[in-house]
């Protein structure tokens, strides 16, 4: 938020980054089910809030991580969505030459260090780049993403006592949708509150409304100065729930009954323009936020779409052994 936003303006850009991200996701949705997009797609679409507020609380020097559900990460930290769609589409100009896919893909010159298709991989990754910035003068925190399952992954616990040890400046962002994978959190641990784990590396941990955007970045904001300043780690469980499958093509049928319907209600959009409506922002504002979004959505596919084929022959550029 600069000095001069009010506050409904920081709403409504909020609104139009979340209906970015959506967009994105319904775009690339069905670019993978025409077979456009080959291979295994995992999407955030009711998961817009998390990178949307925790991105604008981050500096440009600041390290990403992210899971392999992570495009709409990427989108919010600054990769431009007509790189991230030709990557996808297998094109020599996505951002990663058509190499990386929907999985792999990273852009460390807008900050965005990547996905990670091994659950919990990316936490290892976050600390080094962490202990990195130690050295460089940089002053970097790095931000890792991993969903609730990802918990209870040994990288994850490693890299959490091996950045308290040393104070290390690194937030990990829990999101947790309740599920992991197709299994429900719940049947997964015994005690629900995964923040609450922080005590045992003595470290803060928090749980926060993961739907809101503007709670997140206040959380995220406040966990990147302490993390700056030399606190060290910092956990927050962003509570939110993804409104789709798994991968494209999970049939779903773990849900019980009324499940989406009633998650729906609390989807980080629907809520906000709410909001909006209720602090009396006019309609056509509310609607612009979603029209702009759709706009640079359209245009970077049909750019993307008419850029040339990666090479097959490059496929081993940039593979070292």
């Amino acid at each position: 938020m600069t000095e001069t936003e009010t506050g409904t303006e920081v709403l409504l850009r909020d609104l139009c980054d979340m209906w970015r991200v959506r967009l994105l996701e319904e775009k690339i949705r069905d670019l993978r089910l025409n077979g456009d997009v080959v291979g295994s797609v995992h999407l955030c679409i009711g998961q817009e809030a998390g990178p949307v507020g925790a991105c604008s609380a981050l500096e440009p020097a600041d390290a990403l991580f992210a899971t392999y559900r992570g495009h709409g990460w990427a989108l919010a930290r600054g990769v431009p969505a007509v790189g991230i769609l030709a990557e996808l589409l297998g094109r020599a100009t996505g951002v990663n030459g058509g190499r990386g896919g929907s999985a792999y893909f990273s852009a460390p010159e807008y900050g965005f260090h990547g996905e990670n298709s091994i659950v919990g991989g990316g936490a290892p990754l976050a600390v080094g780049a962490a202990l990195a910035g130690r050295f460089d003068g940089t002053g970097r925190v790095a931000l890792c993403v991993f969903g609730d399952g990802a918990m209870n992954q040994g990288s994850v616990h490693e890299s959490m006592n091996f950045a308290a040890a040393f104070d290390l400046p690194v937030v990990f962002v829990c999101e947790n949708n309740e599920y992991s994978e197709l299994t429900p959190i719940r049947d997964m641990v015994r005690a629900d509150v995964l923040a609450d784990r922080a005590r045992a590396y003595g470290i803060l941990g928090e749980r926060i409304d993961g739907n809101d955007p503007a709670v997140v970045r206040d959380r995220v904001g406040d966990a990147v100065q302490s993390a700056r300043e030399g606190g060290g780690p910092v956990l927050l469980e962003l509570m939110t729930a993804r409104l789709v499958g798994h991968y494209i093509g999970d049939a779903e049928q773990y849900r019980q009954p009324g499940e989406l319907e009633r998650l729906a209600e609390n989807e980080p959009i629907a809520r906000l323009e709410r909001t909006l409506r209720s602090a009396g922002t006019p309609e056509p504002e509310i609607e612009a936020a979603r029209d702009d979004a759709a706009r640079e959505i359209e245009t970077a596919t049909q750019e993307a779409s008419a850029a040339p084929l990666a090479d097959a022959e490059a496929v081993r550029r940039h593979v070292h052994a």
